[in-house]
């Protein structure tokens, strides 16, 4: 007994819902006519894609994807299709997937395992089902499981104990580094412990925030995995079943942790752009890492028509910044400006000078914290300077319908080494979840494809070039002292005495912390970005603003 089953890791738009249902049609004739699979499992809640958040809060939204289950039905016929939905049953709504097969529903199961945790809210729009759901197809039993079930033994024992033979999950599985490895060691031990093969379908694609990286795979009944398809991308397959055994097939090779963070940044960005109906983008160019890896990620999700690079040298800029930003947009081949912000910056010294005069020293609390040039009442005037060409860059952005990307990395969002309405002002931030020691390491494997990075720029001491001779570390622990502190405090919520014990100085730590925990209504302002870490900022960390307690 042979049964095919196609495999639709594919990448769909939130609340189009005419855009998906064609989609899937499309997907299931390629993988019929030119397949032959008698089955198309889809990702979880395809219909709408994942996640649609308070979008499932409509009634309107609701009906329309319910809808869109019986035209599909109706549309497809000769391949069964199993596709996520959200189910409406009277009063509540359920995570369903459908089984769909010459033109009615022959199976629908719900979702048992809602996850509330991280950057996921199920339980703010689901119920939770609580039946294990097994149907027949072809000679062979086949239970399904959505995402969530499938990293809890139970449901899978439930769906062996009804009876299943082969297991189909649908999944929308967010990247994270590390996040694959820890998906099949956990999913291969259930179905180990089982006893029955699965077939693992995940999304691909950026939504918003958030990351999906595909690496659909099947595994045997003894936990081996026999097919892995690639990360990041979209692909049709199909796996062959020989009396419910799994036939071995191409198992694509899993990357390093720098190469995946490199191709999700790069997918985050092509996504947003292009989802949001963007015609390219643009971004100020220092001279410095940040900046750089932002361009090169740009040029490489886009193509460098796409993208646009502006210089904006200040009386504090360095030749050398100039020269290496010039280079870098050379080397990639965009369209760049050289604009200084000199003037601009004397017009609003000239304008605010009568208010400014006989104030000694400005406060830390809303600007870069810059040490000790804060004593000497310097913060205004740095801020000035980027406030300047938040200005330049957000009027060219919307002169020429171009989303304007932010260059800040995380150890920077961390601390609040950064200007509101000046560095921090765009659209979209795709390093935002990036911390500074990685930044420099995706940088590097960027240039081993070709050199878009100039070796100084990779070597030189990072400096915010707003004052003269000044240097990140006039303010900030050096980078390789405050990424650990700040992994420990901001991903792992260790508390100040636990850095500490851990080895790390109690000056530099309560420094950090103090940062870290200031700095909340800031990052509330900030553009959203692309999350490569186990706990980004925003969907992830949620702080409040106002709080009396302090880390430290």
């Amino acid at each position: 007994m042979i049964l095919k089953i196609a495999i639709a890791q594919t990448n769909f738009l939130v609340g189009n819902i005419s855009a998906n249902l064609d989609h899937i049609i499309k997907a299931a004739c390629h993988a019929r006519d030119e397949l032959g699979a008698e089955m198309i499992v889809f990702p979880e809640l395809t219909i709408t894609g994942y996640p649609a958040e308070d979008l499932l809060l409509r009634a309107d939204f609701i009906a329309n994807a319910n809808n869109a289950i019986y035209q599909l039905a109706d549309r497809i016929v000769d391949i069964a299709l199993v596709v996520g939905f959200p189910e409406q049953d009277g009063e509540k709504l359920y995570n369903s997937a459908a089984v769909l097969h010459r033109g009615a529903m022959i199976a629908c199961y719900r979702k048992q395992a809602l996850p509330n945790y991280g950057v996921f809210d199920e339980q703010r729009y689901f119920d939770a089902g609580h039946q294990p759901c097994v149907f027949e197809f072809n000679g062979s039993f086949i239970g399904l499981t959505i995402c969530e079930d499938v990293w809890q033994g139970g449901i899978i024992d439930a769906s062996k104990q009804a009876g299943a033979d082969i297991l189909l999950t649908l999944n929308a599985s967010p990247f994270n580094l590390g996040k694959i490895h820890q998906r099949e060691a956990v999913i291969c031990r259930q179905v180990k412990a089982a006893q029955i093969p699965l077939v693992y379908v995940n999304q691909v694609g950026g939504q918003d925030e958030l990351i999906f990286d595909g690496a659909s795979f099947v595994s045997d009944a003894q936990g081996d995995i026999v097919f892995r398809a690639a990360e990041f991308r979209e692909q049709i397959s199909v796996i062959e079943f020989v009396d419910h055994h799994p036939v071995k097939n191409t198992c694509a090779p899993l990357y390093t942790d720098i190469i995946s963070a490199y191709q999700a940044l790069v997918l985050g960005i092509k996504d947003y752009v292009r989802k949001n109906g963007f015609n390219g983008v643009i971004l100020g160019l220092s001279g410095g890492i940040d900046s750089a890896l932002v361009l090169a990620l740009a040029v490489d999700a886009l193509g460098a028509d796409k993208v646009e690079a502006v210089l904006m040298p200040s009386r504090y800029t360095q030749t050398m910044s100039i020269d290496d930003a010039l280079l870098e947009a050379e080397a990639l081949g965009v369209k760049h400006h050289i604009i200084p912000i000199e003037p601009a910056v004397n017009a609003f010294t000239g304008m605010l000078a009568e208010v400014f005069a006989g104030s000694s020293r400005d406060t830390t609390d809303d600007c870069r914290d810059a040490g000790a040039s804060a004593m000497q009442g310097a913060i205004a005037a740095e801020n000035i300077q980027a406030r300047c060409r938040g200005v330049v860059l957000m009027a060219i952005s919307n002169k020429q319908g171009k989303l304007l990307l932010t260059t800040g990395n995380k150890s920077e969002m961390s601390v609040g080494y950064a200007t509101l309405y000046g560095d921090m002002a765009g659209g979209f931030a795709p390093i935002k979840d990036v911390p500074k020691l990685l930044v420099y390491q995706l940088s590097r494997y960027r240039n081993s494809l070709s050199p878009v990075i100039p070796e100084r720029v990779l070597t030189r001491p990072p400096s915010a070039e707003l004052a003269p001779d000044q240097l990140d570390e006039d303010s900030l622990p050096p980078y390789d002292i405050l990424d650990p502190i700040l992994e420990r405090y901001v991903e792992l919520d260790q508390s100040a005495e636990q850095i500490i014990a851990a080895g790390f100085r109690s000056e530099d730590v309560a420094r950090a912390v103090s940062l870290v925990d200031r700095n909340e209504y800031k990052r509330r302002q900030s553009p959203p970005g692309i999350r490569i870490t186990g706990r980004a900022f925003g969907r992830d960390r949620r702080y409040p603003i106002t709080s009396g307690y302090k880390g430290i």
